[in-house]
């Protein structure tokens, strides 16, 4: 299959030679080097590609001068540093090049928000323009080949998710998944400080991948999975700056019984969810296919909002009498909720105690039958 073009390259493309370097986070083989290759294409013997996986790259970055960077440079016009979140002090690193050596455009990848960030943060504030490649989205696939096939395809992409090499291959997509979920979903998380238990970390996504759809709470998890709840928080919360999983809070603003603290936990793939628990059973057989079609549904809306400047606030709402509500968006401006229906004969209204305290909310019912207009970006 050919290149299929993301969202974020018109602006990324907008960006370049302005100045400033470009930082692309996202979860490993969601595409960032093919971006980046297809980015830097029509400058061809241009590109410099620094690999921060290679402990050579590594030695030669760390402690690096303005005098070093330009024997490196050479003549390219375009310096790409992928998996930069290996590096010590990448952030200092980035900042010398970029202020030193003006003329050359510095493209930084990484698949761990958490070590990247909190290297290039403080050294490249003003210095940089960031952004998230996700998997591959409903929006992005219905431009590459239309709304009707993309449609057709909807089982297939809550089942098997959305990585570019499994759409690309949807025949092998076990076995790819296997190898994506067993080879590098746990990779960024097991290199950082801490981790001294990867089977607990297993056990733990595990739990959380049968309660996706449901409020989640640490104190549950960590008696199943035979752990304390302060380790269990700091696992999870590795788990979301790995893009791995990522956690809806819930909604509070004017009843006495809206819960206050509460979570509920998503996988940014239902691939991913999928085979962890080894279940690919098709939807017309399976006891989870309701918590499937939400989560499918809040990651790919999440998708087309990541990237924008002032992206909603995102919330579920639910009351101690278990009034609930599966989506809220909240913006400056609008507080927006839907309701998510598996089934496309099934109905749905907010609850009252929700209409009266929020009366200017807009609401909807999202199911099989109009989700796309939910999903397609304006």
């Amino acid at each position: 299959m050919e290149y299929i073009p993301r969202n974020i390259e018109p602006d990324i493309k907008s960006r370049l030679f302005s100045g400033k370097a470009i930082i692309l986070y996202g979860p490993r083989q969601s595409g960032k080097t093919t971006l980046i290759k297809h980015l830097c294409s029509e400058f061809s013997n241009d590109v410099l590609w620094l690999n921060g996986d290679s402990l050579d790259i590594r030695e030669q970055l760390e402690s690096i001068t303005a005098a070093k960077w330009k024997s490196i440079i050479g003549k390219k016009r375009i310096v790409v540093i992928d998996e930069a979140q290996r590096i010590n002090e990448i952030g200092i690193a980035i900042k010398i090049l970029t202020d030193e050596v003006a003329e050359v455009q510095v493209i930084a990848s990484g698949s761990s928000s958490f070590d990247l960030a909190n290297k290039t943060q403080e050294p490249l504030t003003g210095r940089k323009y960031e952004y998230t490649l996700l998997p591959l989205s409903f929006d992005e696939m219905c431009k590459f080949h239309g709304l009707v096939e993309e449609k057709r395809n909807r089982e297939q992409r809550i089942l098997f998710g959305a990585y570019p090499d499994i759409v690309k291959h949807p025949n092998d997509a076990q076995r790819l998944l296997s190898e994506l979920s067993g080879s590098y979903l746990y990779r960024d998380v097991l290199t950082m400080d801490g981790i001294k238990y990867p089977a607990l970390l297993d056990k733990i996504v595990r739990a959380l991948a049968l309660q996706i759809g449901s409020e989640v709470k640490t104190s549950e998890v960590a008696v199943l999975v035979g752990a304390d709840a302060k380790t269990v928080d700091k696992y999870i919360d590795l788990l979301e700056k790995s893009f791995v999983l990522f956690s809806l809070p819930a909604f509070n603003r004017n009843l006495r019984n809206e819960i206050k603290k509460g979570r509920k936990i998503y996988f940014y793939d239902t691939g991913i969810r999928n085979a962890v628990l080894g279940n690919f059973v098709p939807l017309s057989s399976r006891t989870d296919a309701g918590g499937l079609w939400e989560n499918y549904l809040i990651v790919e809306r999440l998708k087309n909002n990541i990237n924008t400047p002032f992206p909603p606030r995102r919330f579920f709402w639910r009351t101690t009498d278990q009034k609930e509500i599966d989506y809220l968006e909240e913006t400056s401006e609008s507080l927006s909720a839907w309701e998510f229906k598996s089934n496309s004969k099934s109905e749905a209204r907010l609850p009252a105690s929700f209409i009266k305290s929020y009366p200017d909310a807009k609401s909807g019912l999202i199911t099989p039958s109009n989700y796309e207009n939910f999903l397609l970006m304006p």
